[in-house]
């Protein structure tokens, strides 16, 4: 769970610093007051896409940090700092990590669902994922991937030999020529840039050997050298400090002038003795670029595009050169290896279908909390095998969900019947399913309430009350009866700092609820709107008490 957030210079937020608590914590505020902005940083914090656009203007960069407890006790710090060119970097306990590092442990902490996850339920794509997940069947899915990987990589390599056959020795001629050509210059990485700094050393040798006397005569050799002619102004200098003490401690620097002075003369000396002006070294270095350039002419715009295409010609030609009896064995290989992947994807698939009718009913069953009593949930799993260029990663199997909202009604694709109310509501049911398991999770709500209102917004405000018992649930919300659930409350505003709009946030007592939630009644804080809201909070906490002494 989150314990504390603080938030510096992303997009409206300037400084915002929040302590969490156990339960349910809701977020009020009109639109575009930041609340999005405060759910982004807690994005950043699992990893999310940073851009330059969330840094605040002016400022040097945008920082999230984030005490979190994890469901044994112990606590990590997370942070994430972004810069305005967009590059990122990631934090755990002050010792810096990959992005994808702060993923996984944010995957572990925390549950974000964006007010927009429901429109995912349009894509039957997504079903049998939602479907497999609720039903525990993740490791068996990683058996069927990794078996569909093996055999389809082997499956290419067949069927790309195969197809291949007719002009293999055109294409091995080709490719054995482009990777003798690279294998002959050899190229390092980097190779180039090297090259050109010996090349322009090389091209001005002259010039540097000339400048490198004047500078040693100048300094040491020739009559009137400037290290001959410092006695003299050591000598004025001893003069003066013994007329005028400020003078002292210039004659203190004497030594260590003098000592860079010669360091410098010096090093002019020995750098010119070093200085190659052969010839020979010149056309070797102009040579060795010429042959670089040529290959980065055909095979790449850098070097290191040479040398992955010389890596990817070796691996073709390989592939190539597979013999006839190497083939079959590939073939056979791969036909096993089909095989084997059948057998994995059948036994998900008898595992799923068996799962899929008591999934149903569970959505069914908080879909009637939520306002649908009647509702008819189903997943349609292909009754057929499908064919073999329809075979995924997820097995043999296709799905899709069902739905129906009235009594008598043929269910029907769920993208297709459902109201944008219908479809918050069985997201809401599907997240809730999700998260039986996950104790000790922060789940996130953005706003999932859209299109419902009335009784059914308090019968989703009891759902997340609920859900708090077991997880720490922060909401985003416009519906007062949702709000009214909250053990906590913080309202976002707007206020103009400065000559610019800054978000601020506050955490409401008593009083304060009352009139935010008259304010999401009404739109305003007339007298008829506060004691509506009184009488939510105390109907609520009626409700609370009655439910501590059931309990008890």
């Amino acid at each position: 769970m989150i314990r504390f957030l603080r938030i510096e210079n992303l997009a409206v937020v300037d400084k915002l610093e929040l302590e969490f608590q156990p339960g349910l914590t809701v977020l009020t505020g009109e639109t575009g007051a930041g609340k999005s902005v405060i759910l982004g940083a807690l994005g950043l914090l699992v990893g999310g896409r940073a851009t330059n656009e969330m840094v605040r203007t002016g400022k040097d960069r945008a920082r999230v940090d984030a005490i979190v407890e994890d469901h044994d006790g112990s606590t990590f710090t997370l942070r994430r700092e972004v810069s305005p060119k967009g590059r990122s970097r990631s934090f755990i306990d002050d010792r810096a990590v990959t992005a994808g590092e702060l993923h996984e442990l944010g995957q572990r902490l925390f549950d974000l669902h964006g007010q927009h996850d429901h429109q995912a339920l349009l894509d039957r794509s997504t079903h049998l994922n939602l479907l497999d997940t609720h039903a525990g069947l993740n490791k068996k899915r990683q058996a069927v991937a990794k078996a569909h990987n093996v055999w389809r990589a082997l499956k290419d390599q067949v069927d790309y030999a195969r197809r291949t056959h007719a002009d293999k020795a055109q294409r091995l001629e080709l490719l054995t020529f482009q990777k003798s050509e690279i294998d002959n210059v050899l190229p390092v990485s980097g190779e180039d840039v090297k090259l050109n700094v010996q090349h322009a050393k090389l091209v001005n040798a002259e010039r540097l050997s000339k400048l490198c006397d004047e500078c040693y005569d100048s300094l040491y050799e020739q009559d009137g050298s400037i290290v001959s002619r410092l006695g003299k102004v050591w000598r004025n200098l001893d003069d003066l400090a013994s007329l005028e003490p400020k003078f002292e401690e210039f004659g203190e620097t004497r030594s260590s002038v003098e000592s860079q002075l010669e360091e410098l003369a010096f090093f002019m000396r020995s750098y010119k003795g070093k200085i190659d002006a052969s010839p020979e070294r010149l056309a070797s270095v102009e040579t060795r670029l010429a042959e670089l350039e040529h290959l980065k002419r055909r095979y790449g715009s850098t070097l290191d595009e040479v040398i992955g295409y010389q890596e990817a010609v070796t691996e073709e030609i390989a592939t190539l050169e597979l013999t006839d009896s190497e083939l079959e064995v590939t073939a056979s290989l791969a036909e096993e290896r089909r095989g084997e992947f059948e057998q994995v994807a059948r036994e998900l698939s008898l595992v799923r279908r068996a799962s899929a009718l008591e999934f149903g009913e569970r959505i069914e069953s908080l879909l009637a909390e939520l306002g649908i009593p009647n509702a008819t949930f189903r997943t349609e799993i292909s009754s057929d095998e499908l064919p073999q260029d329809r075979w995924s990663e997820i097995g043999v199997d296709e799905g899709e969900f069902l739905f129906s909202a009235n009594p008598g009604e043929a269910v029907r694709p769920l993208a297709r019947v459902a109201s944008g109310g219908e479809l918050s509501r069985v997201m809401l049911a599907l997240k809730t399913l999700a998260h039986v398991d996950n104790v000790g999770k922060t789940l996130v709500f953005d706003e999932v309430d859209s299109g419902v209102g009335g009784k059914v917004a308090a019968k989703v405000g009891a759902l997340m009350e609920r859900l708090s018992k077991t997880f720490q649930v922060i909401c985003v919300t416009h519906l007062p009866q949702i709000a009214a659930y909250g053990g906590s409350h913080f309202t976002v505003s707007k206020v103009t700092r400065a000559g610019r709009q800054v978000t601020t946030i506050q955490s409401l007592a008593e009083e304060g609820r009352v009139e935010e939630l008259a304010k999401l009644m009404t739109g305003g804080d007339s007298e008829s709107a506060r004691a509506g809201a009184r009488e939510l909070l105390r109907a609520n906490k009626e409700r609370k008490a009655k439910a501590k002494g059931e309990s008890q």
